[in-house]
């Protein structure tokens, strides 16, 4: 079953060119990882979402996730409350939620069709 994890951060003034240099340098090799986005998502504040193959192959991975998290740990500000540096969270899919078909423009159909209509 597929599982997603997010995890957001807080970079520190300064740092983010290094920390966005980080991500895209890393190319993980974690066993059951389908691709991720690091997004940013305010001034300072980023969050990264990432694939897995299952909530297990995400778990498995966790002890090579924190060796990256290292390699870049001195970017991130505390969050507060008791959280560190990140603030994770993952789980397992429930539901895929498809994007929808868009509507067929039927005025350019019309159009296309007189225009067939007139080469006769």
């Amino acid at each position: 079953m597929t599982a997603f994890n997010i995890v957001r951060f807080r970079v520190r003034e300064g740092r983010e060119d290094h920390f966005v240099e980080a991500h895209r340098k890393a190319h993980p090799n974690f066993k059951g990882f389908r691709g991720g986005a690091l997004i940013k998502t305010g001034q300072q504040s980023f969050c990264i979402v990432a694939e897995w193959t299952s909530l297990k192959a995400l778990a498995e991975a966790r002890p090579q996730m924190i060796a990256l998290l290292d390699s870049f740990r001195d970017d991130l500000e505390d969050l507060g409350g008791g959280l560190g540096v990140t603030d994770p969270v993952s789980g397992d899919v429930v539901l895929k939620l498809p994007a929808a078909k868009p509507a067929k423009n039927r005025a350019a159909k019309t159009t296309k069709k007189a225009k067939r209509k007139k080469r006769r």
